[in-house]
C-alpha cells in the first residue's frame, strides 16, 4: 500500500468537462503522474459514483471545504473513482461539483491497483477503497485509508487537519 515519501504511481485517468446535447464528450486520457507535477493536491477515492456516502457525503464535504483547503495551499481537489469517464462528469455535474473539484475516471481501476488500495466489492466488481492522500510535488504525504464500510478519517475536514 502507498505511504507517505512515497512517488504517486502514474496511472491512467480520464476526464470530461465539456457536455453535448445529452452526455458529456469523450473524455481525455490524462497521466497522474503528469497532472500532480509541480502541484500540491489532494486526491479522494471513493468505491462508485452514484454511490450513497460517496455522494451525500464525501463528495459534498470536499466542495464545502474546498476554500480552507485552498487557503492551505491546496492547488486542486480530485475525486477518482473505478467508473468511466462519462460517468464521473456526470456525477460531478449532478452534485454540482464539476468544476470545483476535478472527476477523474480510473476505469480499470489502474491508479488504485498501483497505489494498492483496489478491492473486490460483490456486484460491483473491482473497486477503490474509500482513501485520501496529501500529495506535494508527486509525492504522498499524507495516506487516510478507510476500513470497509466506515466513513471516518478520508473526510474533508480530517485533511484539512492535517494541512494544520
Amino acid at each position: 500500500m502507498i505511504k507517505p515519501g512515497d512517488a504517486l504511481p502514474d496511472a491512467t485517468l480520464f476526464e470530461s468537462t465539456e457536455f453535448g446535447e445529452a452526455c458529456p464528450l469523450a473524455p481525455q486520457k490524462l497521466s497522474a503522474a503528469e497532472l500532480a507535477r509541480g502541484k500540491k493536491i489532494v486526491i479522494f477515492g471513493v468505491p462508485g459514483a452514484f454511490t450513497p456516502t460517496c455522494s451525500a457525503k464525501h463528495v459534498p464535504g470536499y466542495v464545502q471545504q474546498l476554500d480552507a483547503l485552498k487557503s492551505k495551499g491546496v492547488d486542486e481537489v480530485w475525486c477518482v473513482a473505478a467508473n468511466d469517464g462519462f460517468v464521473m462528469a456526470s456525477w460531478g455535474k449532478d452534485l454540482q461539483a464539476l468544476g470545483k473539484l476535478r472527476f477523474f475516471g480510473d476505469g480499470d481501476a489502474e491508479l488504485a491497483k498501483k497505489l494498492g488500495l483496489d478491492v473486490q466489492i460483490p456486484g460491483m466488481g473491482t473497486r477503490c477503497r474509500r482513501f485520501s492522500l496529501l500529495v506535494d510535488q508527486g509525492v504522498v504525504k499524507q495516506v487516510n485509508v478507510e476500513e470497509p464500510g466506515k466513513f471516518a478519517v478520508s473526510s474533508a475536514e480530517t485533511m484539512l487537519g492535517q494541512l494544520g
